[in-house]
């Protein structure tokens, strides 16, 4: 979570606090920030940059996987016509004989 954030949410938090806190409001403000700021640091977190790398890293596998699918199913299916026409081969050349 950026700085800025957790600033934001800490200043929101002390403004939610009972006017009669209201004089201790500084250290109200950096308690929460340091309270903050540690509870975040030991989430697993990602920034959103590191998140949209990763997504595109994934669309672009994603696509990558479609395309070899799509391979695969053209070399089997010219894989099954050839053993058709050989077996069609076979089966005339038989019947000749």
């Amino acid at each position: 979570m950026a700085i800025e954030s957790i600033d934001e949410l800490a200043r929101r938090l002390v403004e939610s606090v009972p006017q009669g806190l209201r004089s201790v409001k500084d250290d109200l403000e950096k308690n929460f920030q340091s309270v903050l700021r540690a509870g975040f640091g030991k989430l697993d977190l990602v920034t959103r940059e590191e998140f949209e790398v990763q997504e595109a890293v994934l669309a672009r596998t994603r696509q990558k996987l479609e395309a070899l699918e799509e391979r695969l199913i053209s070399v089997e299916t010219a894989k099954a016509t050839s053993r058709k026409k050989k077996t069609r081969k076979k089966k005339a050349k038989a019947k000749k004989k």
